[in-house]
Formats: structure tokens, sequence, C-alpha cells
């Protein structure tokens, strides 16, 4: 259990040797090698997600201990219902058991957890474990912790949209009130901060169908370790060069005026 004081979250933020107005607010990450990790090992996939989950644990600790807003981790996506029955019957039990095993470091950790995803497909054992400990959590007043499963960006934009069609069609709401901030409050990560940084790990170059309204203005940073060797220092690696960023918003930082 890490200390989650406010002197410690500040000395620990002194740790990473940046000014504490560059330290990113929300992060989110795509947890990628797994595969690759067990096979190099000669064991099976199954083995990988299974130490990808422990690195979990480690990597939401770390970010509560820096008092990140919010941590967003994409676990599951739509698309990955095609992979083969074995190997998706075994991460759905693997996130049942997660998320009993993880209650309590969520509630140690004043993790308030969200679900970005899907309901319908996923089993009833995932469902029930996913609803205790968003029930559980409910009042606590830390970081968000979202786990993106059974998600897919289009599919999210695709909900938001049919949600202002009804409620247009209602007379809820007018043409003219269609912005940025009612697609925003119709999104599975309403009321969370959008990504600042988001890290992929295993050296690949694609975002995967992943927050793709959200991360709009994000930083990226590609790591070439498998999820499974991830750990704190390269997270904090990440901060750092999210830290030397500048970020310009479509507009001209001061070495170009």
């Amino acid at each position: 259990m890490a200390d989650i004081s406010p002197s410690a979250v500040q000395a620990a933020r002194r740790e990473l040797g940046v000014p504490d107005d560059t330290i990113p607010r929300s992060v989110a990450i795509i947890m990628d090698g797994n595969g690759r990790w067990a096979r190099r090992r000669n064991l099976p996939r199954t083995a990988g997600h299974a130490a990808g989950a422990e690195v979990v644990r480690r990597i939401v600790t770390e970010a509560a201990r820096l008092g990140l807003d919010a941590l967003t981790l994409y676990s599951f996506s739509i698309e990955n219902w095609r992979r083969p029955r074995e190997e998706v019957e075994a991460l759905m039990h693997l996130y049942a058991e997660y998320l009993v095993r993880e209650r309590t470091t969520v509630m140690d950790h004043n993790i308030r957890l969200r679900h970005l995803g899907r309901r319908a497909g996923l089993p009833e054992s995932v469902l029930r474990e996913l609803d205790e400990s968003l029930r559980v959590s409910a009042s606590n007043t830390g970081m968000y912790l979202c786990l993106a499963l059974n998600y897919g960006s289009r599919v999210e934009l695709t909900d938001a949209v049919r949600s202002i069609v009804r409620d247009v069609q209602a007379g809820r709401l007018s043409a003219e009130q269609v912005n940025e901030q009612a697609i925003s409050a119709r999104l599975d990560t309403a009321g969370v901060p959008d990504p600042d940084l988001l890290i992929r790990t295993s050296g690949e170059m694609r975002i995967s169908n992943y927050l793709l309204w959200q991360i709009s203005y994000a930083e990226f940073v590609v790591t070439d370790a498998l999820w499974p060797d991830f750990d704190e220092i390269e997270f904090r690696k990440g901060l750092v060069a999210y830290a030397h960023r500048h970020r310009r918003f479509g507009g001209l930082d001061d070495s170009n005026t």
C-alpha cells in the first residue's frame, strides 16, 4: 500500500525531477505485448496475460502515489473477441479474478473505478465483480481508474451520436446545442479528464481504436518494453518525457512568435 497523503504525494512528484505543473494529470495506456512476452519464454499466451495483470497493480499504485487524477487502461477491445475462444475465456476469468483481488488496492488508495465499454457480451462473472467494485468505490474521491473492457472508440462515439439524436428528436436538445461538450458528456469517460499522455508498450505505432475523441491533444510515448516487463521506472520515464514536451494545442510556442 502506497502512502497517498498530500505530503507523500508531493514528495513522490519531486522525485521525478521536473516542475510539478508539467506532470500529466491524466494518463492512458495501451497495454500491449503479453503474447510476445509469453512466446519468447515458450509459455502459453495466458501466462503472458497473468504476468501483465501483476504489472497493472504496480502501475495503478504508482499512479496513485504520484497523485494522478486519472489512469485509463486498455484491457480488452471489442475486436479482441476474434481471438481463440480458449484465450478469451481465460482472459475473462482473469478479469473477474483481478476485480476481486484488487478491490483492496482500489479502496486502500481511494481510487474511483470506472468502466469504459459495453456491458453486453461480458460474462456474468465479470459483470458481477465489476459492479461490486464500482459500487464499493463510488464514494471514493481519489484517482479515477478507468478500465476499458469490451471497449471500442468508434462504438463509443456511435452510441454518443445516437443518444444526441434521440434527445434532439424528443425535444430535449436543439441542433444548436450539439457541441463538443454535448458529445463529451455522452461518452463513457464523461467527467474524467482527457488524457494528457498516451503510453503504448511493445513498440507498436498505432492507436487501435482507443479513446479517439479523448486523445485529440494527448502526447504520445511509445516504449519497446512489453507490458509484463513494464515497471514503475518505465512509467516514470514516460511522465518525464511528457514534462519536456511543449503542448501548443494548434498555436505557436514562444520560439515561433
